[in-house]
């Protein structure tokens, strides 16, 4: 059996001010892209031959060029039509959230364009994540289609490995069925959906149930996207049938789960602490114990954010405090280019901010080197890698330090703070650029704080400019 390989994912935030060009996505061909969806193993241990197309990931960041779209989209289209004569299958991994301009979502395109080739009952698995938009066209052109469970994504790499499994035992017992969607109306934020929580925890013990039922192949709930405006926008379900005559049955569990979900709808909230900055930072101060792990929300890197906010910063120079501050990271290539000119040891006079708008205002500072380092990854992502350097700073006159980042990338777990010569016990407050705390992140602070900050990634979802997302829509209208 042969199956045809291929990933695109991007989470596009249409708030940031830079879009995405080619350079910005990791790109990789031939044998390489299996192994760096981490699905090879899977096919080869079912001897399935894989068949490339394309590698695309650009992560959390801005909306696709339609130029570079457009060149991701013809390696799809070139690999499929080159070997329609021999392929099995099709399997996918699409974030579900890739806004490309003038066009729309990249991953429905991607998929439809496919779809259109293949005609309409070649198998097409697609693995996505949860914070992706769906829509009826696009899940019915899935033959199966499932998200992750767990967010912060740590079972993203299981269920890319599940569904290529999955796929390859479809392949031997070939059945005509499609992917079932219901709609919710029903708008929510990563950072009210975290699955360690209620009432994600029992929605997604629900699904592990239903797909025990041996005529539900599986199930899967979809938070969707909230950072750029689209119709898409909003949760659904997927409910995929075991078989062919299954079908109708399924139709019945994606009600009683669109059910099950939409009546949990007032459930929904901040995990942990979720305060406006005056009061996190209140809090924060006044804690008696350490570390006190502070995430500037409306600068979330996690979900596209520029990392550039001062905001948070200046409210602690404001503060005068003499508790030890970390910022890790503030995104600022100008300021490093400075820094990185220095030693460890020697002192100038800095301004970091990149000044695009209010959030990201210059502060003026004489600062001295403290470490030199290189940004690492996190969660799925590969952590020997090097995604951008840093210089650790200590701000003279006061007891804060910041780490001047090259890039917009989140710190979350231990190894990268190593990697840029943080030590992360030395510190009373640390300052992150997250929405939800990530899991090292959860379990080193004694207290854990979502400073409701403005920014990219606003998490007041009333506050947010929808004019065309289905209405009415729960919570923004009264449902």
């Amino acid at each position: 059996m042969k199956v045809l390989v291929g990933l695109f994912t991007c989470e596009s935030n249409a708030n940031v001010p830079l879009k995405n060009e080619i350079s910005q996505f990791v790109v990789a061909f031939g044998e390489d892209i299996a192994k760096k969806a981490r699905v090879d193993e899977v096919f080869a241990q079912e001897g399935v031959e894989v068949i490339p197309s394309i590698y695309a990931s650009a992560g959390a960041s801005g909306v696709i060029k339609k130029d570079c779209f457009e060149y991701i989209e013809s390696c799809f289209v070139k690999a499929v039509k080159d070997h329609l004569h021999e392929l099995d299958g099709i399997w996918l991994h699409l974030h579900g959230a890739s806004e490309v301009e003038e066009i729309g979502s990249g991953d429905h395109h991607i998929l439809k364009t496919i779809r259109e080739i293949v005609g309409p009952y070649l198998p097409i698995a697609v693995v996505c994540d949860p914070h992706g938009n769906l829509t009826q066209e696009y899940v019915e052109n899935c033959t199966i289609i499932r998200s992750y469970r767990e967010s912060p994504h740590t079972d993203a790499d299981d269920t890319k490995k599940y569904i290529a499994k999955m796929l390859c035992d479809f392949l031997k017992d070939r059945q005509n069925i499609h992917s079932i969607y219901r709609k919710l109306p029903l708008i929510l934020g990563g950072e009210q959906s975290v699955s360690t929580d209620e009432p994600v925890r029992t929605i997604n013990q629900f699904m592990d149930e239903m797909e025990k039922d041996p005529r539900v192949r599986s199930a899967s709930w979809h938070v969707g996207y909230i950072r750029h405006d689209c119709p898409e926008a909003g949760c659904g379900i997927v409910v995929v049938p075991q078989n062919t005559e299954d079908q109708q049955y399924c139709e019945e569990k994606a009600d009683e789960l669109a059910k099950f979900v939409w009546d949990r709808r007032h459930e929904f909230h901040y995990t942990g602490f979720a305060v406006d900055p005056e009061t996190a930072l209140k809090m924060a101060l006044e804690f008696e114990d350490r570390p006190v792990m502070m995430t500037d929300s409306g600068d979330n890197t996690t979900s596209g954010a520029t990392g550039w906010n001062t905001f948070i910063l200046r409210q602690v120079l404001k503060s005068q405090t003499d508790k030890n501050f970390l910022f890790s990271n503030i995104c600022d290539p100008k300021a490093y280019a400075v820094l990185n000119e220095l030693e460890i040891g020697e002192s100038c006079d800095l301004t970091l901010g990149m000044n695009y708008d209010q959030h990201s205002t210059p502060v003026h500072l004489n600062v001295t080197v403290k470490a030199k380092g290189y940004l690492r990854g996190y969660l799925m992502h590969v952590h020997d890698a090097v995604y951008g350097y840093s210089v650790l700073v200590h701000v003279n006159g006061t007891s804060i330090d910041i780490n001047v980042a090259t890039t917009r990338q989140t710190m979350c777990e231990k190894h990268q703070f190593d990697a840029c010569g943080i030590d992360w016990d030395q510190y009373d407050v640390i300052v992150v650029k997250q929405g939800y705390a990530f899991p090292e992140i959860k379990e080193k602070g004694k207290l854990v704080i979502m400073s409701l900050t403005d920014g990219a990634t606003l998490q007041d979802t009333a506050r947010l400019p929808f004019r065309r997302i289905m209405r009415p829509m729960y919570p923004i209208d009264n449902i």
